[in-house]
């Protein structure tokens, strides 16, 4: 049996600081009509998972497997992992969500795209939406908002090597080669209306971060830069490894956060809730400066064992500013 459909296509949404994870879901959430900022940035918190980080660019701590729910701990956003059940018909899952009119999220290795700069040169582990499959032609519709932002159809044969890929250990990419794509793909359900965002709401959702951040996300960081620069200084090249994946689904969170503060200050004349959004995206920023250290350190991680220390006590310090910033806003 053959099989065609095709969608609309998806919205690109993207922002400079997110990798692919925060693009494909945002385009999921635009398609369930509603707002991707409101709802990927209306939560901030800090988890460090000990032996969990994978060489993934779309690697990000959850606690209970559901990505949707670390994501977006304040909406009804759930998101599930699934493979395919039968190798000799890997389409059946995925003609059935297309079916249903749900976009798909998959796993893909950007050495075989061929609209990916990657293509033909370098392994990494990435995601793409599927919205169109059409067997009689041979071509997989798929968007990508990561810069090259690319819509469109990709020849069958291309995409089940990237999506079945061994994504092989690769010298050009310390940090996203290495990790089995296996033809991974994500469910991810919209399970309640997204309410409408008043001061009343955000309040409530600032009020429980910052909790949450005061009982355990300080401390949490605390632990994970201490052991990051332990294991620096003992030459551990893997803790610097990790730091480069997990570091960027924490600053994107950073940065969709102050945005969507930022946004509000300015939509409900509350310059004090702007001022606490530049200082949420202070910490984004932050972020920069020890993974950008923690990749030119990868060659010898003792020599940058005192860099790291120094920008995980500049961010440690822009954390603490703007958890503050946010508690006495709530006051």
């Amino acid at each position: 049996m053959t099989y065609m459909t095709k969608g609309p296509e998806p919205e690109l949404w993207y922002r400079d600081l997110i990798s692919c994870l925060q693009a494909t879901f945002g385009s999921l959430v635009a398609r369930e009509g509603a707002d991707p900022l409101a709802v990927l940035g209306a939560g901030w918190r800090f988890l460090h998972l000990p032996g969990d980080v994978r060489s993934e660019e779309f690697y990000y701590p959850c606690e209970d497997d559901d990505l949707g729910a670390a994501l977006a701990p304040h909406h009804g956003l759930h998101a599930q992992w699934w493979q395919p059940e039968d190798e000799d018909d890997p389409w059946r899952e995925m003609r059935a969500k297309l079916a249903e009119d749900r976009l798909v999220i998959a796993a893909v290795d950007n050495f075989h795209l061929p609209f990916r700069p990657a293509y033909g040169d370098v392994h990494a582990a990435h995601l793409v939406v599927v919205y169109g499959l059409d067997e009689v032609r041979g071509l997989v519709y798929v968007s990508d908002a990561m810069p090259p932002a690319f819509r469109g159809a990709v020849p069958i044969e291309a995409f089940l090597r990237s999506w079945g890929s061994a994504n092989p250990t690769d010298v050009q990419d310390a940090f996203f080669s290495d990790s089995r794509i296996g033809r991974r793909c994500l469910d991810v359900r919209l399970d309640a209306p997204v309410p409408d965002l008043t001061p009343e709401v955000l309040a409530g959702y600032l009020s429980t971060d910052v909790e949450i951040f005061n009982r355990t996300g300080l401390a949490g960081f605390d632990a994970f830069a201490g052991e990051l620069v332990d294991r620096c200084e003992a030459g551990d090249a893997g803790a610097l490894r990790e730091l480069y994946p997990f570091g960027w689904g924490m600053q994107a969170q950073a940065s969709l956060h102050g945005e969507l503060l930022r946004r509000c200050g300015r939509e409900w004349g509350d310059p004090a809730l702007a001022g606490a959004g530049r200082a949420v995206e202070s910490v984004a920023h932050a972020w920069t400066g020890l993974r950008i250290t923690g990749a030119h350190g990868l060659g010898d991680a003792q020599a940058a064992a005192a860099d790291i220390a120094r920008h995980a006590t500049v961010l440690r310090g822009k954390y603490a500013e703007a958890v503050d910033t946010l508690s006495r806003g709530l006051r």
